[in-house]
């Protein structure tokens, strides 16, 4: 067995828990309505999870979708390893990418300002 067999084995294995995860959350969002893992910035929801819920879903939903698409193209054995691996590989950054940005669009760094009390001039 070379290095690069058990590479192959390695990401092929990887992919079943990653699609396990990411359509589980989507399942968890969509038919559940847990928002609990809707867009977290340092272990904290956005102000409003519901509304950024819909994208997260999608995001999970697509991903999960395609990483199965590719293991289901392995199994049959209509694929070649250079392609699988580089949709394995670009979907899962991309999803990193997806998420990234959600949840900074729903943690602003900026444009929300914090409301000052006025000073009591008596």
């Amino acid at each position: 067995m070379t290095i690069s067999v058990a590479i192959t084995w390695i990401l092929f294995l990887g992919l079943f828990p990653i699609a396990f995860f990411w359509l589980r959350r989507a399942w968890r969002i969509l038919v559940q309505r847990d928002f609990s893992e809707v867009a977290l910035k340092s272990g904290q929801p956005p102000a409003d999870p519901a509304k950024y819920a819909p994208y997260a879903a999608a995001i999970n939903l697509v991903a999960g979708g395609i990483v199965v698409a590719v293991i289901l193209m392995i199994v049959i054995g209509g694929v070649a390893y250079d392609i699988w691996s580089a949709i394995a590989g670009s979907t899962i950054w991309m999803k990193f990418f997806a998420d990234f940005i959600l949840r900074q669009h729903a943690h602003p760094m900026w444009g929300k300002k914090k409301q000052v009390a006025p000073k009591d001039r008596t």
